[in-house]
């Protein structure tokens, strides 16, 4: 469905995107990670061809996105991480506009809106001003404008940025739902969400791509396996007993008490409970308690990026200060019709 390769932005001296190539694939729901200035927006905004790439392509449903804007452009709703609404207009008056500027045939419109209103749940605001609708009501009407023309790919940068609690709650259930019939793209700094939400994540740092896969397999890829277990007998014993087992890497006494109940952690390659359960046995040590432990995408995505950070402490960090080198870029309209959409992008 998108295809990224090689991609790489340049402003003067500073590269922010640092030859970058992923694939995303139909019906699932990707999550984009990476700390501030670290190339999320500058990557999105390449993607959905309103931002020029100094190298690289990027594929859209078989099409260019530079080869062939309007076939690739039609196949991607865009929600920026600031929604692009008109705040003198209802969201009903700015979804039409938002429906001619994207070519959906007139007849096709009216139906077309009234679903995709009630789908993001603004029916019950859409004659009020834009400008009178409250932080989650203005995410839910720019969430509805890249749906307009029901294109295949969603890309979402921060949409639960600035909402609260029930907000956010709301608008995930908004986006799991789109997963039926749409791919997702999605930026966000709330990694609880992306680990809710997404079935792959990709994690950017410095301009790198530094991991890409699911959450479950980000852990066992970064930690191995982290076991916590509780055994009953002679410590040397047990701890001999693991340390012959393949792929163990440390095995730690955190405790011993006077029944005998030892507690040891022991981090390993690979999953090796069933190692450590017939090793025990033959030694006629019983376990106690066993638990499996795995690293937070949270965890995760720290010790990716100071990893990286570490690994490259001279570079630049500013990734989307792009206003700097703006005489450097170069912009292409969203839409792809000749709608004037020179005013009202602020909020």
């Amino acid at each position: 469905m998108i295809e990224v390769k090689n991609l790489v932005k340049k402003y003067g001296n500073h590269t922010a995107v640092k030859n970058i190539s992923f694939k995303v694939d139909t019906g699932k729901i990707y999550g984009f990670l990476g700390p501030n200035g670290a190339g999320k927006s500058t990557t999105m905004n390449i993607m959905t061809g309103c931002l020029s790439a100094t190298d690289g392509n990027v594929i859209i449903n078989g099409y260019d996105i530079y080869e062939n804007p309007k076939e690739a452009k039609k196949c991607i709703g865009y929600l920026p991480e600031l929604p692009p609404v008109y705040m003198d207009m209802t969201p009903e008056e700015y979804l039409f506009f938002v429906g001619k500027a994207k070519g959906v045939k007139g007849s096709e419109l009216p139906s077309q809106i009234e679903k995709i209103m009630e789908m993001t749940g603004i029916t019950n605001v859409s004659d009020r001003l834009i400008k009178n609708l409250s932080k989650g009501y203005r995410q839910r009407v720019g969430l509805a404008q890249a749906l307009v023309g029901f294109p295949e790919v969603i890309i979402l940068d921060e949409p639960m940025v600035g909402l609260d609690p029930k907000q956010i709650i709301e608008i995930r259930e908004l986006i799991k739902s789109l997963k039926d019939k749409h791919t997702v793209f999605l930026s966000s700094h709330i990694l609880s969400e992306i680990s809710a939400i997404c079935d792959y994540v990709l994690i950017i740092s410095d301009g790198k791509l530094v991991a890409s896969d699911t959450p479950e397999n980000l852990s066992k890829h970064i930690s191995g396996c982290l076991l916590d277990i509780s055994v009953k007998g002679s410590r040397k014993s047990i701890v001999t007993a693991i340390r012959k087992i393949k792929g163990v890497k440390t095995v730690e006494v955190v405790s011993e008490n006077d029944d005998g109940i030892i507690k040891l952690k022991i981090h390993s390659d690979n999953d090796i409970r069933s190692e450590v359960f017939f090793a025990l046995c033959q030694l006629r040590m019983p376990i106690m308690e066993l638990t499996s432990n795995n690293m937070s995408l949270e965890d995760i995505f720290l010790k990716l990026t100071e990893k990286n950070a570490d690994e490259d402490d001279t570079s630049d960090d500013s990734d989307d200060n792009d206003s700097k080198d703006e005489d450097k870029t170069e912009y292409t309209p969203l839409f792809t019709s000749d709608v004037n959409n020179k005013e009202g992008d602020e909020e």
